[in-house]
Order: C-alpha cells, then structure tokens, then sequence
C-alpha cells in the first residue's frame, strides 16, 4: 500500500475503472484515507483534475462515465487519478502512443509542468518527445543501460556510438 501511495503510474493504453469520473479520481484517496469528508474529497478531486488539465473540459459532468471519454481525456484522467494521491515519482509507460497529435502536446505540456513538482519517469521509444519533454535521458539497449547524461547532451553530442546510431535513426 506505501508503494502504491509514494510510486503512481501511467500506463500506454489509458485504464480509466468503468466508472463516474469523480470515482476514478477519488478512488485512491478513499482506501488510502486521504482526505476528511466529501467537502475535502471535492477539493482534491478538482485539484487533480486542473493539475491534469481536464477540469475546465469535464467540471460540469463529473458524473459522465469515464469510459465515454476520448482517449486523451482518459489519459489525463489517469493522470488526474495518480496525482490525486501525491506521490514523489510518477512512472510514464509511452503515455502518448495511443494518442492523437493534438491529446499528445496536451500531455507533453502536461509532463512539463509536473515535473517542477514531480519526479518523471518516461519510457518511451519516440526520441522527439524524449527530447522534447526530458531534463535527463538514458537509452537502454537489450536491458543494459548504455548511456545516461543531461538530455540536451544526449541528442546532440552523445558519447556512445550506439547511442547517436539510435536517435539519428541509423538503429532501432
């Protein structure tokens, strides 16, 4: 239970439960017996969801079922969901691969922002984003770990050649 409560995760495929979009996000706050009341569930409930950018879409349907969501909605809401139990790490798993264009800038605006308050952890294989939204990467080939630096250094003077083969395309 602590491990669930200090580590959230964001899977590939957004995993909203089937049901209300209020329950989604307050469904850890309940076990974990977070909060003090429906008034305080209410706050963290509105919290998490303008933390994730979905409140503004979604403040008067919090009742819709989460599922009739559009699936960045439902990305955001995953992440509305983790937020809502304050961790210290969020592990993303491609959080954008099933996701339009216009859903993915929204959560990679999204991932910019957290990351003042969060640690991110991103696996992802598309190496724009990983340039775009990451202050640190590290590239792993076959389980191993093969280089980690400062993302800027990463993607522009690399020091392992399997490393400038995979982002400039010439592997993987």
């Amino acid at each position: 239970m602590e491990l669930r409560r200090r580590v959230g995760m964001v899977f590939q495929k957004p995993n909203p439960f089937p049901q209300s979009v209020f329950d989604n996000v307050a469904f850890g706050p309940r076990v974990l017996g977070l909060t003090n009341g429906r008034g305080e569930l209410d706050e963290l409930v509105e919290r998490s969801l303008t933390r994730a950018v979905l409140w503004d879409e979604i403040k008067d349907d919090l009742a819709k079922e989460a599922l009739g969501l559009s699936l960045g909605e439902q990305q955001r809401l995953c992440i509305a969901r983790v937020l809502a139990v304050e961790p210290e790490i969020i592990l993303m798993d491609e959080p954008c691969s099933a996701l339009d264009p216009i859903a993915t800038l929204k959560i990679e605006e999204l991932m910019r922002q957290l990351r003042e308050r969060y640690t991110i952890v991103i696996v992802t294989h598309n190496m724009q984003q990983a340039a775009r939204v990451s202050d640190r990467t590290g590239l792993f080939w076959l389980g191993k770990l093969v280089e980690f630096d400062e993302a800027s250094r990463i993607f522009t003077r690399p020091t392992q050649p399997l490393t400038e083969d995979y982002i400039t395309g010439r592997m993987g």
